[in-house]
């Protein structure tokens, strides 16, 4: 029981530390997701995205770590990688729906307090498109 304990107190303590932390909203070419600070250079986002054939939509959560500090990046910059995982809905018949597995690498650039653009490279294990291009606002 205490060790339950402890485990809900780290992440509670880690969840209030990083409150203030930056949310992000990202409009890609082919997708959306919503990043939220799990820690200092740690985010988790729900997203949806399909791929360049438009034959899958894919629900789930994508996971990012930042190396901007480890770059010595200005807060106008970033730079990304993570994983993805997900429910691939075929949209076209022929096509089996089935988990999607996948990883992802980006960097962002914001031209003002609110609003940057994004390029982001990647996939899934169902040919998904990891976002592509796109923008983001910063909540």
């Amino acid at each position: 029981m205490k060790k339950i304990l402890s485990i809900v107190v780290m992440l509670s303590a880690t969840y209030f530390a990083n409150g203030q932390a930056q949310k992000y909203l990202n409009f890609g070419l082919v997708g959306v997701s919503y990043e939220i600070p799990v820690a200092s250079a740690i985010t988790v986002a729900p997203a949806a995205f399909t791929n360049f054939d438009l034959n899958y939509l894919t629900l789930g959560v994508k996971g990012n770590y930042y190396f901007d500090e480890l770059f010595g990046l200005n807060s106008d910059w970033d730079v990304y990688g993570g994983a993805n995982v997900g429910f691939g809905i075929a949209i076209e018949s022929g096509h089996d729906s089935d988990l999607d597995l996948g990883l992802q690498a980006g960097g962002r650039w914001f031209w003002s307090d609110k609003w940057g653009v994004y390029v982001e490279i990647g996939g899934g294990a169902l040919g998904g498109a990891a976002y592509g291009v796109g923008v983001t606002l910063k909540m």
